[in-house]
């Protein structure tokens, strides 16, 4: 007889995936690249989900979400944070860059349970309080960076961690150093020459 994925197995000492997926979610939550705090375990939310705490521009959200749901997906379709675009889905092309907690990721290869007691900021969030733009939109737009606009925001969030990396001393380090996030249109003069004018008001701010 046919079995669903859920049902338990006849055979001894089997797994079931549901539970098996829980597992490997909570187990990859606490990972964080080097220098960032592990955050919080998520919590079995019931029916297969997990509830997530996490700050997102600035404001505390709880989520219950699939294991398996990216930090991308999650910002796009469940709080409506389209900013961060799904070009690849593959982590190649760098559209979907978001800062998580104050460093770049590409949001497409990070589970969202991955963020939970963390701070994620995307490019709805990098303007002033007061609706000023960001020292690095203004660039981009003082410097045309930018055609069609697809790759924009994750190459500005790019180029924001980027300086505050200490990235941004050369022109050759910066193409180096924002080489992971592609541009169809071509407009990388313009983007070279943003985050040169950007930089240094940036660390006089």
């Amino acid at each position: 007889m046919d079995r669903t994925p859920d049902e338990p197995s006849d055979t001894p000492g089997a797994v079931s995936r549901r539970p098996l997926m829980i597992g490997a979610a909570l187990a990859a939550a606490p990972l964080a690249p080097p220098g960032i705090a592990a955050p919080a375990r998520a919590q079995d939310a019931g029916d297969g989900r997990l509830r997530v705490n996490l700050t997102v521009n600035g404001e505390a959200r709880q989520l219950s979400l699939d294991p398996r749901a990216s930090l991308l997906d999650t910002l796009r379709e469940g709080l409506a944070l389209t900013g961060a675009k799904k070009g690849c889905d593959h982590g190649q092309c760098g559209a979907c860059t978001v800062h998580l907690d104050g460093r770049r990721v590409a949001s497409c290869l990070t589970l969202a349970v991955q963020a939970d007691g963390r701070a994620v900021t995307t490019i709805e969030g990098v303007a002033r309080e007061d609706d000023e733009l960001h020292p690095m939109q203004q660039a981009f737009i003082d410097h045309d960076a930018l055609q069609c606009g697809y790759c924009t925001p994750g190459q500005i969030m790019a180029a924001i961690a980027l300086v505050r990396e200490g990235r941004a001393g050369s022109a050759e380090e910066i193409r180096e150093y924002m080489s992971g996030n592609l541009c169809r249109c071509g407009a990388y003069a313009g983007i070279l020459a943003a985050i040169q004018d950007a930089a240094p008001k940036m660390r006089g701010a």
